[in-house]
């Protein structure tokens, strides 16, 4: 009996072994199994956020990542604080960047992201590990952690420390270190999945261009449908549905500063209580001015006085969306970059005008010679241009030109063009991320 129970007991003790061991893998064992789940890797979508400690203050980004084989790539920058968005899209027609509130965007051809990485992009971060052979490797409870030499277009990132699920390699987190060990990025994966099944417009350009603002849309359609209903056969009712209409032609004229599109929309909801988005707008302008748009919709005003008062309303509104409009624009000040590369002074700031666009340009001399330039763009802008992607950090700038370089970006509503024969890339990602966080004068 004795026998029996200490065979018993030495066989525990070796599967116990043999399932300690089973469940604990090597460096060796976990490269080699990336290596597959990238030869396999068919599609994925995350979310995260991202936090950037290259300024005086840590700034936080929403981050939304997209693929679809073999070369299909969506990415969404969001800046938590302002709700601005800033898109990538990598497409059979190309990479387009894309700031739908400008309603600008720049197309050009490019193996973008296959010549950079991207500390959000899931290829990037196992590339970073399957390369460097001299990695170092360590394990939690829940993740397999490897600390790599970090490959990014921003020579001061020197490495990184990647955290990858142990069920099925996802991206947990994401810490980026300079050569002095100090932390500046970080990006936390809230969800990531891999085989994610897409929309067919995913990424396609006027979708992603158009649908940022869908969000707005039934809000908008709402008001008018409820003014519409509103629009009564007695002057009162009249009274309540010119009030509603001048009020979706203020909001419509702060949001899109189209000082003659909001007038057609005010007036076309004041009187007709239809979408202020659709085609009759013009029709129904004219109808307010000559008193009789309510009749010929089959409503009834019930007097010319109150005609006169819907117009007046719908063009004060569109006067005031066009006035703050105006002011927006030329009350974002100068923007001077904290830094400038050793051996440079600041010249000299000019006023000038792009277009009908406010704009001021700041220009350096010294061991290296450039200019910025700084305005709020106010019209769409469709740009097919032979450059390349510059990861700021931030957000994504896009760099034109051979002998002269030209890097532009967005930041807070604000386009800025950094022009220079001299200054080298790394020096002109630190100036434009010097212009983060900060306020015009």
């Amino acid at each position: 009996m004795r026998r029996f129970t200490w065979v018993v007991a030495l066989v525990m003790v070796c599967l116990s072994l043999v399932v300690s061991g089973c469940g604990k893998k090597d460096a060796g064992s976990v490269v080699k199994e990336l290596d597959g789940v990238m030869s396999k890797l068919q599609s994925y979508h995350g979310k995260g956020q991202m936090t950037l400690r290259t300024g005086q203050d840590p700034q936080e980004y929403d981050v939304e990542v997209s693929f679809q084989a073999p070369s299909f790539y969506r990415i969404s920058l969001t800046n938590a604080k302002k709700d601005i968005t800033q898109i990538v899209l990598r497409n059979d027609d190309g990479v387009f960047v894309l700031t739908p509130h400008l309603n600008k965007s720049f197309r050009f051809q490019s193996d973008w992201p296959e010549n950079q990485g991207q500390v959000y992009l899931y290829q990037s971060l196992v590339q970073s590990i399957l390369m460097d052979n001299e990695r170092h490797f360590t394990s939690d409870e829940k993740a397999y952690v490897f600390d790599v030499v970090a490959n990014y277009q921003n020579g001061s990132l020197a490495r990184q420390k990647v955290w990858l699920d142990k069920r099925n390699y996802a991206p947990q987190h994401v810490e980026v270190s300079d050569a002095n060990s100090n932390v500046m990025v970080i990006v936390k994966f809230d969800q990531f999945e891999f085989g994610t099944k897409f929309e067919k417009d995913q990424f396609d350009m006027q979708r992603n261009m158009t649908g940022w603002n869908l969000k707005t849309l039934p809000t908008m359609m709402q008001g008018d449908s409820k003014t519409g209903e509103k629009s009564g056969s007695t002057d009162s009712e009249a009274g309540t549905g010119a009030a509603s209409g001048n009020q979706g032609a203020k909001g419509t004229a702060q949001e899109t500063g189209d000082k003659g599109t909001a007038a057609g929309q005010g007036a076309g909801t004041d009187t007709k209580g239809g979408s202020a988005g659709t085609s009759k707008e013009t029709s129904a302008g004219a109808a307010v001015g000559n008193g009789n748009s309510s009749a010929a919709d089959g409503t009834k005003t019930g007097s010319t006085n109150s005609s006169q008062a819907i117009a007046a309303n719908g063009a004060q509104a569109a006067a005031a969306g066009a006035k703050k409009d105006t002011s927006k624009q030329q009350s974002f000040g100068i923007i001077e970059p904290r830094y400038m590369p050793s051996g440079v002074k600041k010249q000299d700031v000019t006023e000038l005008k792009l277009g009908e666009d406010q704009a001021v340009m700041l220009r350096y001399s010294g061991k290296y010679n450039y200019t910025l330039m700084e305005s709020r763009p106010q019209v769409q802008t469709v740009s097919i241009l032979p450059g390349d992607i510059l990861d700021l950090g931030f957000t994504l700038g896009v760099v034109t030109g051979d002998a002269k370089k030209t890097l532009t970006w967005t930041y807070d509503g604000i386009e800025f063009r950094l022009s220079t024969g001299d200054l080298p890339e790394t020096e002109m990602i630190k100036v434009a991320q010097a212009v983060q966080g900060e306020i015009g004068k």
